[in-house]
């Protein structure tokens, strides 16, 4: 799979419901490491209706990103809590969320 967007997509539905992947995480299972705004653009292009979980990526440090006032930000809190990740002062918690065994999750 050559497209960037394509491999960033792949990675995000790969995501298991509750758990979460920073921006990071995904662009270096994407095969881009270090393009972490990259897979911030590819998300934020991606079209209303999509079924793809992009709630499920945060920054770095479990922060949510988008701002809590947007439609986007308190639609990606609402997912998240009904998938039952908690959300404190803006954050998730590593590895809690599940980051940290995502690898283990995705390819097992």
């Amino acid at each position: 799979m050559a497209d960037p967007d394509a491999r960033i997509e792949a990675v995000v539905a790969a995501i298991p419901a509750g758990r979460v992947a920073t921006y990071g995480e995904v662009a270096a299972r994407a095969g881009l490491p270090g393009r972490a705004r990259l897979v911030g653009r590819v998300l934020a292009a991606l079209p209303p209706d999509t079924g793809l979980p992009w709630h499920r990526v945060v920054a770095a440090g479990g922060r949510l990103a988008l701002p809590p006032a947007s439609r986007a930000g308190r639609e990606q809190r609402r997912r998240l809590k009904a998938e039952g990740v908690p959300i404190r002062r803006g954050r998730v918690a590593l590895p809690a969320a599940g980051a940290a065994d995502l690898d283990a999750l995705l390819w097992e």
